[in-house]
């Protein structure tokens, strides 16, 4: 049953080289053809103790090129096979152990030694084989049809005893051969990138890799990078700059406008205040002429004694001889309207004057009344 619980550990290099295998179909024959004698390795195998196969090894196709001994004889041989042929000089090489040099055993180790996998197979090397691990070159590779839901992995160790890999390596290296892998005859790959986890050829005989190319490969991937972010965020950048140009535009026009609207605010204030007052001034008659209308209505007979205007309303107290016609002569008037007494007539004992108090309501000449009063 599918354990859905287990974790996922995905291999990039291994996926990467599996992706490009797959897709190796769609580059067109003359092309792949081309890369791949490019790709193309040199194949070593030792036959003897003083012989080594040489085979060049092309898109899984091998082709023998020469038996050569391991001796003076067998370094003036391989100049020879590589000035006649160039793309012998530019394939990589792996020496291949067969049986003779090299063993491979099968370990079930607890699923916990993965984190220290080389450790672990060092320290139980001499309990699965002959040797210590001072008396040997090993390498390990996990199989992949390890056993994780059981809590082991199924670990696959190669191994050769240092003296015959150093001779080897001494004796290829002699020949002008720099080999970059080792393995076991039984391991069957032909991927020249394989993992070095499962390289067995010792350190000191692997290809030193120079700094220098690769600090100028990984600052040249940087600058490209770089650019490729500048060119996406650039363009968002100068937009945001403008935007935010356009937004404290914006921000320093509404502040003036709102300025403006408050001077506008009070401006029709003060101009509602100013008609209103110009209303309430039209809406009545000037003061003066209510004096005047009041001076030609009344005759010489009739003398005020009191007079108080407010709000379109005149209010007179005096006395004279006929009070009563005194509401009919202001309502005669233009500026005179509703005419009342607001207290009881009475008489002056000592003249025989009746005294009298009213209330008449003013009006704009020739206009409406100012003022309704029930």
């Amino acid at each position: 049953m599918l354990n859905l619980n287990s974790n996922i550990e995905l291999d990039f290099k291994v996926f990467w080289r599996w992706w490009m295998r797959e897709l190796s179909f769609l580059i067109p024959e003359n092309i792949r053809r081309w890369v791949s004698e490019q790709q193309g390795y040199l194949l070593l195998s030792p036959t003897s103790p003083n012989l080594l196969t040489l085979t060049y090894v092309n898109e899984n196709n091998a082709r023998f090129i020469a038996n050569l001994q391991r001796n003076e004889l067998g370094i003036a041989q391989f100049k020879k096979i590589l000035a006649d042929d160039e793309r012998l000089s530019k394939a990589k090489a792996r020496l291949r152990l067969s049986g003779q040099e090299a063993i491979t055993r099968e370990l079930l180790l607890p699923l916990a030694a993965k984190e220290n996998l080389r450790q672990v197979v060092a320290y139980e090397l001499d309990k699965y084989t002959p040797f210590t691990a001072e008396q040997v070159y090993f390498a390990v590779k996990i199989n992949e049809n390890d056993s994780k839901d059981t809590g082991f992995i199924n670990v696959q160790v190669s191994l050769s005893p240092k003296e015959v890999v150093d001779a080897l390596c001494e004796d290829i290296s002699a020949m002008g051969i720099a080999l970059v892998y080792m393995d076991y005859q039984n391991e069957l790959t032909h991927d020249i990138n394989i993992d070095n986890k499962a390289n067995l050829l010792p350190e000191q005989f692997r290809p030193k890799v120079a700094n220098t190319p690769r600090l100028i490969h990984a600052g040249l991937i940087s600058m490209v990078c770089c650019l490729l972010v500048m060119v996406m965020v650039l363009p968002l950048w100068f937009n945001y700059q403008t935007v935010a140009k356009l937004t404290d535009k914006i921000n320093t026009i509404e502040k003036e406008a709102k300025k403006i609207k408050a001077l506008q605010a009070d401006i029709d204030s003060v101009i509602d205040k100013t008609q209103k007052l110009i209303d309430e001034k039209n809406a009545s008659p000037m003061m003066v002429d209510i004096l005047n209308t009041l001076s030609t209505l009344i005759d010489d007979r009739t003398w005020l004694a009191y007079l108080q205007y407010s709000e379109h309303h005149l209010q007179i107290q005096g006395e004279s001889p006929s009070a009563s016609t005194l509401i009919g002569v202001l309502e005669s008037s233009e500026i005179f309207t509703k005419a009342r007494f607001v207290s009881p007539v009475t008489q002056n004992n000592i003249n025989k004057l009746e005294r009298f108090q009213i209330t008449v309501d003013t009006t704009k000449k020739g206009g409406e009344h100012a003022e309704e009063h029930p």
